[in-house]
């Protein structure tokens, strides 16, 4: 993306996610484009953490953004190690940590679904680092409040959401799915309306700042997640069909503050009101 995006724009930089060991990923095909939107089984693949220290960070840290690591594992060890290797290294500002994944040692729970699992992860990795510690939370549960509260008791900086839907595409003339691994995650505008509600949510359920991430694809989209209640934004999908996208987007939102005659982002987050509510004194 460098040449692509405007840094000057740019708040900072989230890398692909890293496991302690180099992952293959799934099976192809990985991506298929779906209505508004893309489902993806890349199957969490990567080099691995000493690899990525050693081959990758060098360039990415003379990137002028902060960089963000996101990090993840099959236990709670292995989040812990990953933040150890990369806690020896200058060049990253703080972890994200992806906790989309199965506990392979507490029978395949999944880390996002648990409470009390996704506090010892967070606790454990927070107990291993100084650097900031962000959560990144999956939107396949029943309800994110108590997970964000989790997270945030745990020691958590910051929670960011929404991560990808598990979906499925299907080519019925084929009658096969889309993707090789059969399910993938869903993300880009389909998912923005589900994801703004969830934002919304959880930003009232916690103290800490909330990311929202999920369909962004324009400055107004950014500024109905700050709205919503959101502290920051993060671009994905967008990326894919417009390379250009973050620093775009990032211009668009400023020139919807301006517009607003907002002068802050502080000044329009969680500005939210219902139908016959008075204006936020914000």
């Amino acid at each position: 993306m460098d040449g692509l995006v405007d840094w000057n724009w740019v708040g900072a930089f989230v890398v692909k996610g890293l496991s302690r060991e180099p992952m293959k990923g799934n099976p192809p095909p990985r991506m298929a484009e779906s209505e508004s939107g893309m489902i993806n089984s890349i199957g969490l693949q990567n080099v691995g953490v000493r690899a990525f220290v050693r081959e990758k960070l060098p360039a990415i840290r003379r990137l002028p953004a902060p960089v963000i690591a996101n990090i993840f594992g099959f236990a709670i060890e292995d989040y812990v190690e990953v933040a150890r290797v990369l806690d020896d290294h200058e060049g990253v500002a703080a972890y994200e940590l992806n906790v989309s994944c199965p506990n392979t040692k507490h029978g395949g729970i999944f880390f996002s679904s648990d409470p009390a699992l996704l506090a010892e992860v967070v606790s454990a990795v927070r107990a291993a680092t100084r650097r900031p510690l962000i959560v990144k939370l999956s939107p396949n549960v029943a309800r994110l409040e108590p997970l964000a509260h989790a997270a945030e008791e745990a020691g958590a900086d910051a929670v960011s959401l929404v991560n990808t839907f598990v979906a499925m595409s299907v080519d019925a003339r084929a009658r096969r799915p889309r993707i090789g691994a059969g399910f993938g995650g869903l993300s880009g505008p389909a998912i923005k309306p589900i994801a703004l509600r969830m934002v919304y949510e959880t930003s009232r359920a916690v103290r800490i700042p909330v990311i929202g991430l999920g369909g962004i694809s324009s400055g107004e989209d950014a500024a109905e997640f700050l709205v919503a209640g959101a502290r920051a934004v993060q671009v994905g999908t967008a990326t894919f069909w417009d390379p250009g996208a973050v620093s775009r987007i990032a211009r668009e939102l400023d020139s919807f503050m301006a517009e607003e005659r907002v002068a802050t982002i502080e000044d329009l987050a969680g500005t939210l009101r219902w139908p016959g509510e008075e204006p936020s004194s914000k």
